[in-house]
């Protein structure tokens, strides 16, 4: 096989290879835009999961015994 042969061989795997990486880089660049979608969908709804428990959080008794409200809960009858 002459040199130019061979160097065109080389080329063309070359040139295989290279198109190859393109469509993996493409696939891969693809895949990273769906994970970041994913990742934004989930620290939205972490998010709003927060304001939620922080919503819940805020109506509970600051004191044993003492309502949401402020005011004081009747004593419990004993059974």
């Amino acid at each position: 096989m002459s040199r130019i042969d061979e160097l065109t061989d080389r080329i063309e795997r070359l040139l295989l290879r290279h198109e190859e990486l393109h469509r993996t880089n493409a696939l891969l660049q693809q895949q990273l835009a769906v994970t970041a979608q994913e990742r934004d969908s989930l620290r939205a709804r972490l998010s709003a999961a927060r304001a939620r428990i922080d919503a819940l959080i805020d109506k509970l008794p600051s004191h044993p015994g003492e309502a949401a409200d402020g005011h004081d809960e009747p004593p419990h009858p004993e059974a």
